[in-house]
């Protein structure tokens, strides 16, 4: 509660602030600007404030004070209204409940200048500069106030496209194409082509100028991935899937996938048709990159033993150039091969049994995709043999399914409760080689029968089986343990991996290369 109160009061001072800069400026602005006025204001007074940095300060209070309290602030609304009338932009660009859509559709003059609105611009001395930068704030305001308040209660799946084309109209100010940020690529330089993977809004690519994004605290992508999921959960998802066009402006994120998974039982007809797409784009997604991170992880060292390939694309010129240097003949120009030299592509590989136990109740879920995904790639490389158990309390084996992350999603039960020695009655016994074998336990071990399971944990273990504990497979890295398991892990000699999924890629690699 002493949060709660000290958060509202630092709104509340936020506010009176904004209001009093609102007061002071408000004469100020309201006043009509001619070009003698504007030439006047070219070089302030040095005694007194920038009208212009005054104007900017009144609309960025204003959207301040509207992100933080829907309410309006009659100051700084009646303030704001006179800028935006004061420099020739309609007033629609104040009304929260207008998109960028709307206001562009009114005002076709408007669509290019919000291609790379954020990016930087070249710095300029000048009144006219100072008159755009004010401009600039007031079509920056009205993206970000669409795009970052969304308000509360439940969203229809006509709010959810406009928040999705306001977006990416908030891309298209980045000089990126709409759907950029959301289709998974994050931060960085335009994407080319003509829109953006998974994404929705306006047409076009931006404003061609290269943005710095890099330096975006925190990063724009996983943020608003992370609006739109909020949104997603306060609507009817099933009204949204049975409309195939609402459909495919989903962006496919963990949060939604969690979703489907959860509804998956419920849908049928276009709807769980729709559902199936969004949950294999999503697959595909993530294992085009977990893949590229194995196979640089799991390339062994080359096998010398073995003689190389007699075929051309094993041929290795220079070499077969350098030992038949003797034979050229100057005479003819000619070189003459007595013996041909191959390269070694064959790589020391051990048979390895991998089996992963993944805890897919309710706060595992994170987890429970993206381990599916990365035994199915793991399900892929040669001489690895891949068993996947998953568990809440009943464990279900889902190894004849592991070489396909889609099938053995749609065959999880997400939720419940957890009871992990049922998982260890399952992978026991696939325990044929201990030495050549690696169980890696994917889960929170916040257990029911929690001295009964680590005994056979510490069992496989001791078998000389190589045993992997790992608290968190996300993409963030959070995650909890239970702290009596990690202790014990600890003292066991097997520390619980707890992070990026990068780690677990990287314990892999070192026992199965």
């Amino acid at each position: 509660m002493t949060g709660s109160r000290t958060e509202g009061a630092g709104r509340t001072e936020g506010i009176e602030r904004a209001e009093g800069v609102a007061a002071e400026v408000s004469e100020t602005v309201a006043e009509p600007v001619g070009e003698a006025r504007a030439e006047s204001l070219a070089v302030p007074d040095e005694a007194g404030p920038d009208p212009y940095d005054n104007r900017r300060q009144v609309l960025y209070w204003r959207l301040l004070a509207r992100l933080f309290d829907p309410e309006e602030q009659p100051a700084l609304e009646s303030a704001s209204l006179a800028v935006v009338e004061d420099i020739g932009l309609p007033s629609a660009l104040l009304d929260p409940g207008a998109s960028v859509d709307s206001v562009v559709q009114r005002h076709p003059g408007l669509d290019a200048e919000f291609d790379g609105l954020m990016t930087p611009e070249p710095e300029a001395d000048g009144a006219r500069d100072r008159a755009a930068e004010v401009r600039r704030a007031a079509l920056a305001s009205k993206v970000l106030l669409n795009v970052f308040s969304t308000g509360s209660g439940t969203v229809t799946a006509e709010q959810l496209a406009r928040w999705q084309a306001d977006a990416g109209w908030l891309e298209r100010a980045f000089g990126c194409p709409p759907g950029a940020f959301r289709g998974g690529r994050g931060t960085g330089a335009p994407v080319p082509g003509p829109g953006g993977a998974g994404g929705v809004g306006p047409t076009g690519t931006g404003g061609g100028r290269t943005p710095d994004l890099g330096r975006l605290i925190p990063e724009i992508g996983p943020e608003l991935g992370s609006i739109e999921a909020g949104l997603v959960k306060r609507m009817h998802l099933r009204e949204v899937l049975a409309d195939p066009q609402l459909a495919a402006r989903l962006t496919p994120s963990m949060s939604l996938i969690e979703q489907l998974l959860r509804d998956k039982d419920n849908l049928s007809g276009t709807a769980l048709a729709n559902a199936k797409s969004l949950i294999r784009r999503y697959v595909d997604e993530v294992a085009a990159v977990l893949r590229t991170q194995v196979e640089k992880a799991t390339v062994g060292e080359l096998d010398r033993s073995v003689p190389p390939k007699r075929v051309f694309r094993n041929l290795d010129l220079d070499r077969t150039i350098w030992k038949n240097l003797t034979n050229w003949s100057p005479e003819e120009e000619r070189l003459y091969v007595d013996r041909l030299y191959y390269r070694h592509t064959s790589r020391k590989t051990t048979p390895q049994r991998l089996i992963v136990v993944v805890d897919q109740s309710g706060s595992m879920v994170d987890s429970m995709v993206n381990c599916t995904i990365l035994a199915s790639i793991f399900a892929g490389l040669p001489k690895v043999d891949v068993h996947l158990i998953a568990y809440d309390t009943q464990a279900l084996d889902l190894t004849p399914w592991a070489h396909d992350p889609f099938e053995t999603l749609l065959r999880t039960k997400l939720g419940g409760g957890t009871d992990g020695t049922v998982a260890m009655a399952l992978a026991q016994p696939k325990i044929a080689e201990p030495r050549n074998t690696v169980v890696v336990w994917i889960s929170d071990f916040y257990e029911w029968r929690t001295e009964e399971l680590f005994e056979s944990m510490a069992a496989v273990h001791r078998s000389g089986a190589k045993f992997i504990p790992v608290g968190s497979v996300t993409s963030s890295g959070r995650g909890s343990v239970n702290p009596w398991f990690r202790e014990r892990f600890k003292d066991l000699g097997t520390p619980v991996i707890s992070g990026h999924i990068k780690k677990l890629v990287h314990e892999l690699k070192t026992f199965l290369t």
